[in-house]
């Protein structure tokens, strides 16, 4: 199964709806939640095959962490948001036990671990950057 297969599964049985042909002009992908329900919108025609992997688990994220922008509240801060998303997506694409696993059968460029687990180089990155210092960038 691929890492697009697992995330899509996560959302199925989480009763995250995730659509892939609504026209998103300004982003790549989109998550909202109304009446208690999330949903994720992703425009796959342009992205590739990891950055659509990446995307997806950010928007899981922030399904899973309830990290949505209140515009009605004053000290809502965006980044905040997107931290806590990113932090899911990091635990769930590369888990710490499996990177370390990799780390000691030999792959050890950031190119190489991407490519691993079907994600970006920026993201696994992030994710190094994450497992080494306890906070994202």
């Amino acid at each position: 199964m691929t890492k697009s297969e697992s995330l899509e599964e996560y959302a199925l049985d989480h009763g995250i709806m995730v659509f892939r042909h609504l026209p998103l002009v300004e982003r790549d992908s989109y998550a909202v939640r109304v009446k208690g329900r999330c949903s994720i919108a992703i425009t796959p025609r342009r992205l590739a095959a990891a950055e659509e992997v990446v995307c997806l688990a950010h928007e899981l994220g922030h399904c899973e962490t309830g990290s949505f922008y209140n515009q009605k509240n004053i000290y809502d801060r965006w980044g905040r948001h997107e931290y806590r998303a990113n932090k899911w997506a990091i635990k769930r694409c590369v888990p710490k036990n499996e990177l370390e696993t990799a780390i000691r059968a030999g792959f050890t460029e950031p190119w190489e671990l991407a490519e691993l687990f079907e994600v970006t180089e920026a993201f696994m990155r992030k994710a190094l950057f994450y497992y080494k210092y306890g906070y994202i960038m």
